[in-house]
């Protein structure tokens, strides 16, 4: 494999970091780096850009990310692929585009010449786009990975009918380039503009919310339940902790994916959820069954979405459905919330506790984007790509049939 990778790319370099240290010095703009360490990149242009994204994405605000790359386990260390305006009159650029990358063989150890969106502990990766110069901004994304030497740029984990992408087929389309799907499923949403008894009764039928309402007044039995939410740093960094011990209960910890098993995952949501929360981008909810917190969950807020990440339930009350309760009661706190027009689950395709409460679908997956015409390495980098999603689909039904 590597001796047809240095074929297709036509060099000697190094393939297994496929993007080296020596490209990051030679990708340039007028205000810095477009491909250096993420953590080289101005906080306050990253801010600024966040403020003025075509698509919100809670994943890839500043506070969020670099704590990412601070300490959580396996995605530290991305870099930043950014894209800058041309100099003002006052000779200073702007950040007009940025998308947090890792090496191709960092995200798949698949030793070739391409970057793929880094993962920011949340299952959404799409780029952050100014809205005045979006197309623009994309063209000069990809301008950055050419010049970093890769020969493909993968958006992980991306809106497939969003703005961004939107944004991304207008700049392949106008250099001569078609975008190659990876992979793609229909992930749950919220329409926050709906009346929330109204959106809950089509969703659930009146018999199953009968039967959750049974539920509720019998989980009242431990003492009256309530809904909570924590906003400001200290009340989010009180009400991180209460999630973390929920979370580190359960099943999660049993599969080794508690926040709290895990130092560096643990330090960087702690760092993150209350930095978030000084500027109204963070917010944990719990629902209560007297003084014993039975569920809880953080929301990321990014312009006029919310996004939903990281249930934990006392798995004592399983039998009232607290994770659901919980769902209901976000629900309607969402609706009821003139900010908010959507949200997303962030959830896997087919997750079985939300998709039944939130209705709403989109399309999110990965795409291949090309960097040249009639690139060789480009169906290299595809086919690779490929066999291993066969390979690991073969692998997960026989581990099913074993079982």
């Amino acid at each position: 494999m590597v001796e047809i990778a240095n074929s297709a790319v036509g060099r000697g370099a190094s393939v297994k970091d496929a993007i080296g240290k020596r490209a990051q010095a030679k990708a340039t703009s007028l205000d810095g780096d477009a491909f250096a360490p993420l953590t080289a990149l101005p906080a306050s242009q990253w801010r600024a850009l966040a403020e003025r994204t075509i698509e919100p994405n809670g994943y890839y605000l500043p506070d969020w990310e670099l704590a990412v790359n601070a300490s959580a386990r396996g995605r530290t260390g991305a870099s930043a692929l950014s894209a800058w305006s041309d100099a003002a009159p006052d000779g200073a650029a702007r950040l007009i585009g940025l998308v947090p990358v890792v090496s191709m063989w960092r995200a798949y150890r698949i030793p070739l010449p391409a970057l793929a969106s880094a993962e920011p502990y949340g299952t959404l990766c799409t780029p952050l786009l100014d809205r005045d110069m979006a197309k623009d901004a994309a063209a000069r994304l990809m301008q950055a990975a050419r010049q970093a030497g890769a020969h493909a740029l993968i958006l992980r984990d991306v809106s497939l009918d969003g703005a961004a992408m939107k944004a991304f087929g207008e700049a392949m389309r106008q250099g001569g380039l078609h975008p190659l799907a990876l992979r793609s499923h229909a992930r749950a949403c919220l329409d926050a503009t709906r009346d929330s008894e109204e959106l809950l009764r089509d969703a659930l039928g009146a018999k199953k919310l009968k039967e959750l309402r049974r539920q509720r007044n019998r989980l009242a039995e431990h003492g009256a339940v309530c809904f909570d939410v924590a906003r400001t740093p200290a009340e989010v960094a009180a009400a991180l902790e209460i999630l973390l011990r929920l979370e580190a209960s359960g099943w999660k910890a049993r599969r080794g994916t508690a926040l709290m098993q895990h130092d560096g995952d643990a330090g960087f949501i702690r760092r993150a959820a209350p930095a978030l929360a000084e500027r109204s981008q963070c917010e944990i909810v719990i629902l209560r069954a007297g003084e014993t917190p039975v569920a809880a969950a953080i929301v990321l807020r990014h312009q006029g979405r919310a996004f939903y990440f990281k249930l934990g339930i006392d798995e004592r009350f399983a039998k009232f459905s607290p994770g659901v309760q919980l769902t209901l009661e976000l629900t309607r706190h969402l609706c009821a919330d003139p900010t908010i027009a959507t949200a997303d689950s962030t959830a896997s395709a087919d997750h079985p506790m939300i998709n039944p409460i939130w209705r709403g679908r989109f399309a999110i997956g990965d795409v291949l984007i090309p960097l040249r015409q009639g690139d060789r390495a480009v169906s290299l980098i595809h086919a690779a790509l490929t066999l291993r999603q066969l390979v690991r689909k073969l692998t997960r039904r026989l581990l099913a049939i074993s079982r």
